[in-house]
């Protein structure tokens, strides 16, 4: 039996678990024939971003933050700023045997609580259009759709090999 779901900010000893759930969930997602891009795009984000989460979060003023079942990490996100009175949210993940408890729910409410109390009145968000369950949360959430994108180059925030991304925003 599962037990009540703690969000709580990253620590160190959280790294493992968060880098195993990040390549687990990115795996998951990649089609067959971009197996290869994926697994690139896996490995610099790990170098980028996943492995160096403390710098890299606080490098963009934001923060970074896991949802846990008892010992295990079940969720994530992070927060980073995005514009004068925004934060975008990142790395919003749950783990596939603990979807469909509300936890993604939970992840995006103390993510926006977050951003009021940091005087960020919007979050903005992405996600691409492999993440079928993101693109229902999200304007089922309030979320507006401000554009979307066929993302060419890779980066620690896109694939790129022609998937298309939506882009979201909400004030809060």
């Amino acid at each position: 039996m599962a037990g009540e779901i703690v969000i709580r900010p990253y620590v160190a000893s959280d790294a493992a678990a968060v880098r195993e759930l990040f390549i687990r969930i990115n795996r998951l997602l990649a089609p067959l024939a971009m197996k290869d891009a994926f697994e690139d795009y896996i490995a610099r984000s790990l170098r980028e971003e996943i492995d160096r989460i403390p710098d890299y979060y606080r490098e963009r003023q934001g923060g970074f933050w896991v949802a846990a079942d008892g010992g295990r990490i079940v969720g994530t996100f992070g927060l980073e700023i995005s514009g004068a009175a925004a934060m975008e949210l990142r790395r919003m993940y749950v783990d596939p045997d603990h979807r469909r408890r509300g936890i993604a729910r939970r992840l995006l409410g103390f993510a926006e609580a977050e951003c009021r109390r940091r005087n960020r009145p919007t979050m903005d968000l992405s996600t691409s259009e492999l993440n079928v369950d993101a693109l229902l949360l999200y304007p089922n959430a309030g979320y507006r759709l401000v554009r979307e994108e066929v993302a060419v180059a890779a980066s620690n925030k896109t694939i790129g090999g022609g998937i298309r991304r939506y882009y979201f925003s909400k004030p809060l």
